[in-house]
């Protein structure tokens, strides 16, 4: 019986279903959607909620002993950046990026906890996409309410794409 037991174990061990649901909430926090399995967004999908809720915290906070604590709280729901990182020679050598860790836990203080700040929770959604071809999995798309209207509709593009080629692979036409 599984009683008390909460989380999926998604078929890894403890620290790889950690390492696996924290690059995921890297990408979700980074690029406001992304599409994986289902089991693994409904995992998601508490984990990444309690990374915006610590960015609301750390957003709300009235003295910086708080703020920074709510920060240090949320940098776990991410992998740290330049690690390993070997001190540079000099001036003139160029920095590494940033990881996706850190400019996710940056974005997520900056950007999403402000947009969420009057909200309760609730702050991703889920669409389930179908099977996938190759091995049947089911599909889903996971997305950060709100992000729907910051992004292009896809179809355009395609209709503008398309009417390119067409003008590209004429044959013996001239206009």
């Amino acid at each position: 019986m599984r009683h008390k037991v909460a989380n999926r174990k998604l078929g890894r061990t403890t620290e790889h279903r950690l390492a696996l649901l924290r690059n995921l909430c890297a990408s979700l926090i980074e690029h406001e959607r992304i599409i994986t399995t289902l089991p693994k967004a409904k995992e998601l999908r508490p984990f990444a909620e309690r990374a915006i809720t610590l960015g609301k915290r750390g957003l709300a906070a009235e003295n910086p002993a708080a703020a920074l604590h709510a920060r240090r709280l949320a940098a776990k729901y991410f992998f740290a950046g330049n690690t390993n990182r070997v001190p540079d020679g000099g001036y003139k050598r160029p920095r590494p990026e940033r990881t996706a860790g850190v400019s996710a836990l940056d974005k997520l203080f900056d950007d999403i906890a402000g947009r969420y700040s009057e909200r309760e929770g609730g702050y991703t959604r889920i669409l389930k996409l179908g099977p996938r071809k190759g091995d049947g999995a089911e599909m889903a798309l996971i997305e950060l309410v709100g992000s729907e209207e910051e992004r292009p509709h896809s179809d355009e593009k395609k209709e503008e794409k398309k009417g390119r080629l067409r003008r590209l692979f004429r044959r013996g036409k001239k206009e």
